[in-house]
């Protein structure tokens, strides 16, 4: 219930007003029955001007910290993904993340739609990063076919540490629903389920027209992260 009420009084609205979203391609999103919608992750507003443009219900997996914030932010936070029906994904390793692929599965057997950013975090500068093979286990389990995503503008209206966005246009472009059901079966093969991921993303990649980057988002950040704490400070400030 608070999922529309988010979408279609709280929210929805309010967001349409502020990014007047352009919908490209939204008859690709299958009517009913199961599917995974794979995007880029530019800005914490894609969480929820996808869901604000689709005429189905989406469930997206999310990062656990979105769940697990201290203080009253982090527990509105956390009232407000539950409610809107967001799986948390914790990411501190493999074995962690298994729960929510089981969360996300389940989702696909209701015959419903699972978002999922197959990068795994948001891009910090724009570009798009290596994809994560988990998008790919949970297509060839669940044996659905994936519509690749692109957000368009929404890194210049709101990129990552901007609290208040800007007031400007973007656009969300829906490509033509992927087909893997000829490696069904073969979702324990590390080569073929790199082989999916890969070209998942290059579907976005084609869509969005980001430059692309062959290392994963989270050790581009980490690497940036550690060099800036290590380097010496100017005598100037």
């Amino acid at each position: 219930m608070f999922y529309y009420v988010l979408k279609y009084v709280l929210l929805g609205p309010l967001l349409r007003l502020v990014f007047r979203p352009r919908i490209e391609g939204l008859e690709q999103v299958p009517a009913s029955g199961a599917a995974i919608i794979a995007g880029n992750h530019l800005s914490f507003a894609d969480h929820f001007l996808m869901p604000a443009v689709l005429r189905r219900r989406i469930t997206f997996l999310a990062k656990a910290e979105y769940f697990t914030g201290p203080g009253l932010k982090g527990r509105l936070t956390a009232f407000f993904f539950r409610g809107a029906g967001q799986i948390p994904v914790d990411r501190s390793g493999k074995e962690a993340g298994q729960a929510a692929l089981r969360e996300g599965l389940g989702v696909l057997r209701r015959g419903e739609l699972l978002g999922i950013y197959p990068e795994g975090t948001r891009s910090h500068d724009g570009r798009l990063y290596k994809g994560k093979v988990g998008v790919a286990v949970l297509a060839l389990t669940a044996g659905v076919p994936v519509v690749p995503c692109a957000m368009i503008g929404t890194f210049e209206a709101q990129p990552p540490g901007r609290v208040v966005p800007r007031i400007r246009p973007v656009t969300i472009r829906f490509g033509e629903p992927l087909d893997f059901s000829r490696y069904a079966g073969m979702e324990r093969e590390k080569a073929v389920l790199r082989a999916v991921t890969d070209e998942i993303v290059y579907a976005i990649l084609t869509l969005s027209g980001q430059e692309y980057v062959d290392e994963y988002a989270a050790v581009v950040k980490e690497r940036r992260a550690t060099g800036e704490r290590g380097r010496p400070r100017s005598p100037l400030g």
